[in-house]
């Protein structure tokens, strides 16, 4: 972080840090995660992906640029290296840099009870078995229309960000991140012929479990946020309205992280 601030200032770029970081640094006076907006025109995130999506939820409503400096390789996710600091000061200075606009999704849970609760997700959202070792049903309805009726051990909901996350990991397909979709992907299906499906992003997907002796599952975010959901619980999962902004350095691209992390050599 230190490092970064001094590449920063010294190519005349002011400073100023999230709450928590400046604690970390032994500093006073940080402002909070949700206000970031209204003080800072770029979002510098220290770490992975899995840190970058802790930002969706941490900053809420951003729709500024947000790069990720990643400690190690560079990630799905990420703007750069640690390595590369200078280079990424000097971007920033002149401007001489792009965003790539990214879907999150929207997931609204709706209890028996009465009770709602909404979670964001720049990945995926997956609900999956809890306590039981055994494989659940679960029923998906697109728009209000019956679509299937899984067994596996859970499903994911993921955007196109996330089809190289856990949706991958699934079985699921890769999808180039500006495309205007999102997937479902079943984990650990008991049949081959329940696939991964592609549908368009102006759709809405509700998932519930079907049986009350499967018992409790889990509903995660970005393997971040996990709930419980009961028997009779319903999630609801659309394209949500607000958008998240990565910070992209001239000459890098989806597909030169799809070469480098997925060790794709040719032929």
């Amino acid at each position: 972080m230190l490092a970064l601030r001094e590449a920063l200032q010294k190519r005349g770029c002011e400073c100023l840090l999230e709450r928590e970081t400046a604690e970390m640094a032994g500093e006073e006076g940080g402002i909070e995660a949700v206000d970031f907006s209204q003080h800072v025109d770029i979002a510098a995130v220290l770490g992975g992906d899995g840190t970058m999506m802790h930002a969706v939820s941490r900053l809420g409503h951003f729709e500024k640029p947000v790069a990720g400096i990643n400690i190690g390789t560079l990630g799905f996710l990420t703007t750069c290296t640690d390595v590369d600091l200078d280079k990424f000061a000097d971007a920033v200075a002149e401007s001489r840099f792009t965003t790539s606009t990214r879907m999150l999704l929207e997931a609204t849970v709706r209890r028996t009870s009465g009770a709602v609760e909404t979670f964001f997700a720049l990945n995926e959202v997956a609900l999956a078995r809890g306590e039981t070792g055994r494989l659940v049903t679960l029923k998906a309805m697109v728009n209000g229309e019956w679509l299937n009726r899984y067994r596996a051990d859970g499903l994911i909901v993921a955007t196109p960000t996330g089809s190289t996350a856990y949706s991958l990991s699934a079985g699921g397909p890769l999808i180039a991140p500006q495309s205007s979709v999102m997937v479902i992907t079943p984990i650990c299906p008991h049949s081959l012929s329940q696939r991964s499906l592609v549908l368009s992003d102006d759709v809405e997907i509700e998932i519930s479990p079907e049986r009350a002796d499967d018992g409790p599952m889990l509903f995660t975010v970005d393997g971040r946020d996990t709930t419980r959901i009961d028997p009779g619980d319903r999630v609801i999962v659309k394209k949500a309205k607000r958008t998240f902004n990565l910070l992209r350095l001239e000459g890098t691209s989806f597909y030169e992280a799809l070469r480098q992390k997925l060790g794709w050599q040719g032929v």
